[in-house]
């Protein structure tokens, strides 16, 4: 089972967008980043230390929207895969939402280790 979490064109190409979604009575909280055609999905919590990514905004990209940014401590990672590459826990990665885009919609399949 997967869940329609929005159309690709209501995220621009190169820009992100949190969500939530509620799952066995919590809410879980992480973003999707889209680039082109395709989509790539993110826990909402920095490796660091466990804080959200984003801060008082709902973007969680750098200024020139190349890399995700950990607004707290600057940790930056790579959007293909969430590897840090600069910040407190370079070397450590972002854990994966296993999201797609099929027939213009993005869909969310798994959240860590739980299938929808």
């Amino acid at each position: 089972m997967s869940v329609i979490l929005c159309r690709l064109d209501e995220i621009a190409d190169g820009e992100s967008r949190g969500f939530e979604h509620e799952l066995e009575d919590d809410d879980i909280e992480f973003f999707v980043v889209r680039k082109g055609q395709s989509v790539f999905g993110y826990f909402n919590d920095c490796p660091h230390i466990g804080t959200p990514l984003n801060w008082k905004n709902k973007n969680f990209l750098t200024l020139d929207n190349s890399m995700i940014v950990c607004a707290t401590h600057g940790a930056v990672f790579r959007i293909e895969d969430g590897h840090c590459t600069a910040g407190p826990c370079i070397g450590q990665s972002l854990r994966t939402v296993d999201v797609s885009c099929e027939s213009g919609n993005i869909l969310l399949h798994r959240l860590g280790d739980i299938t929808l």
